[in-house]
């Protein structure tokens, strides 16, 4: 395991994202991040190009699962975990690192992109997927969209028929859509594209699951979608952010 300081200038965003990337690392100006990838030279490239958010990062690194999970204790603002790591299975790995980082939200980078595995992983409480066979300007903006507290999925995922049911009756104005929603929802949704558990979400805040359940129903009828998985989707395509 090991930590890295990286200053980073302030410089204009190259736009190449799925979703415009204005405004939306304003609310903080410090990232505490953890890479998890079995291999060195892949860590040490994406730290160089993580220079791209604009902001200042302390990286920590994992090779492995138990290494990351080592830091349970520590408070990062994103996770970024590579699904093909030795010795563990794909969804595995993801729970492992879900469990041991409830708060933080985690980005899978995956030399593969099936739909399906998409689909199971964001099912799984991954925040966002990002294929390595994505440009850097892509991932970078994929990764400012999910420190504004937004979903990414690649342009691939929302437009296969693997993928969710299509969201037909949610509003097309994502700034619309969040005024119908009551700040409590608005907490419960956050929470939900984090991939958080009804029970957690009643302890971090201080709710009944049955309010959770009826702030949760509330929502997603506002999104157009009948379970979290496709709630997700709906956010990811409709670019909201959850702020």
């Amino acid at each position: 395991m090991t930590s890295t300081k990286v200053q980073v200038g302030r410089r204009a965003a190259d736009g190449g994202g799925l979703y415009s990337a204005e405004r939306l690392c304003d609310h903080a100006t410090f990232v505490h991040l953890l890479l998890i990838d079995d291999h060195a030279l892949f860590r040490e490239g994406l730290k160089f190009l993580l220079r791209g958010l604009d902001q200042d990062l302390a990286i920590d690194e994992a090779g492995s699962v138990d290494a990351a999970a080592a830091r349970r204790e520590t408070a990062y603002d994103l996770v970024l975990l590579d699904l093909n790591l030795p010795g563990v299975g794909h969804l595995e790995a993801l729970a492992s690192i879900r469990e041991a980082f409830p708060q933080a939200p985690v980005v899978v980078l995956s030399g593969e992109d099936d739909p399906r595995m998409i689909r199971a992983t964001i099912e799984h409480g991954a925040m966002g997927f990002v294929p390595k066979s994505s440009t850097p300007e892509i991932l970078i903006q994929a990764l400012k969209l999910i420190l504004a507290r937004g979903v990414y999925l690649p342009v691939s995922a929302l437009a296969s028929d693997d993928g969710p049911a299509t969201v037909a009756t949610a509003p097309g104005d994502p700034e619309a859509l969040m005024r119908t929603l009551s700040p409590r929802q608005i907490e419960v949704l956050r929470c939900v594209i984090r991939g958080q558990p009804n029970k957690l979400i009643a302890r971090t805040l201080d709710l009944s699951e049955s309010t959770v359940k009826a702030h949760l129903s509330a929502v997603l009828r506002t999104l157009g979608a009948r379970n979290r998985t496709e709630a997700v989707y709906a956010a990811a395509k409709l670019g909201l952010r959850v702020v």
